[in-house]
């Protein structure tokens, strides 16, 4: 069986499995008698790496969906063709779009773990229906549909005839500006299709976020975290890094049992995903509630889910292992 573990040259330039930053899932795979095999895709290199991937029994993919000024408009046709002549793809780009860009969100909004969710499906809708919104509504999150580490996640809330942003992204230093400035600034993230989504902003931020890391459609481990964007101006610095935990921990127990017994099967029955389809690692970020449900869902990522615990490699490769071995038969 051959495998390959696919990732961005600009996000790791390393290609040998023992110095890459995904050595720990190499590692795993050897314990299970399996080499698997480092592919560094760039933009530039499509064709050598269709050869490459094409040699494959499967491959799991890292590539965030914008990095760099990078996106991944090259990358996810090639998956779908490799995918298409046979080679299995974790996480398959057509899942992707299901289940973790910011319009799961508005697609699970009748779910328990749901804010009360909005869409902006252009520029004009936004530039429109936001000022009619925003003096009943309050302080409200608005997020692009594909991005990371908080670009295109903004805070909005009224200011007389203007509005005070804040960007998730970058020194997160709140801004007033008219109402028409801000939608300016939006406007990128409605080309070539993309929209915007609305939630209420969760005061409970500063208690930091949970990550939930699953593998198909099981619970895996856990983080604790403190993002840094949004946060009011006058909070504390909040901790740096993630706190791993396992499945196991009392702590998130009831988030655990909801995760694997309500909420992924009513994803799945949403999107129409089965489990076999989901990715073997994949993650949702939830907030702390400020009503009668505990834990609000943030964002689902599957494009590059990483960092991600240590204990959850073995189970994260045998679970790819099981697929592909599955596909052969």
């Amino acid at each position: 069986m051959r495998i390959g573990l696919l990732w961005r040259a600009e996000w790791d330039a390393a290609d040998r499995p023992e110095t890459a930053r995904l050595h720990g899932m190499f590692a795993a795979f050897a314990a299970l008698g399996v080499a698997a095999e480092a592919v560094v895709y760039s933009d530039g290199t499509v064709d050598a790496i269709r050869e490459r991937l094409l040699e494959l029994d499967g491959v799991l993919v890292w590539v965030n969906p914008i990095e760099h000024g990078l996106d991944r408009s090259r990358l996810d046709p090639l998956l779908r063709e490799v995918a298409d002549a046979g080679v299995w793809v974790s996480a398959h780009p057509d899942v992707i779009e299901k289940i973790a860009t910011k319009q799961v969100l508005v697609d699970t909004a009748s779910m328990s773990w749901s804010a009360d969710t909005y869409l902006y499906a252009t520029e004009a809708q936004l530039r429109r229906e936001l000022p009619a919104r925003l003096p009943s509504r309050g302080a409200l999150v608005l997020k692009q549909e594909r991005g990371m580490g908080g670009g295109g996640v903004w805070k909005v809330e009224p200011a007389g005839e203007a509005v005070r942003v804040q960007h998730a992204a970058g020194d997160g230093k709140p801004d007033t500006l008219p109402i028409g400035t801000f939608v300016d600034r939006c406007a990128e993230y409605f080309r070539k299709g993309g929209v915007m989504v609305e939630q209420p902003y969760q005061t409970r931020i500063v208690e930091g976020m949970i990550r939930v890391y699953l593998s198909h459609d099981t619970v895996v481990g856990f983080a604790h975290q403190y993002p840094r964007g949004l946060l009011p101006p006058d909070a504390p610095s909040p901790p740096a890094g993630k706190v791993f935990e396992l499945p196991s921990v009392p702590r998130y127990a009831a988030l655990r049992t909801r995760m694997e017994s309500e909420w992924v099967p009513e994803l799945q029955r949403i999107t129409g995903v089965d489990t076999v389809s989901l990715p073997v690692i994949w993650d949702a970020d939830f907030l702390y509630g400020s009503g009668e449900e505990p834990y609000v869902l943030c964002e689902i990522n599957a494009s590059s889910t990483f960092a991600f615990p240590d204990h959850a490699m073995p189970a994260v490769a045998g679970a790819a292992l099981r697929r592909i071995a599955a596909r052969i038969e």
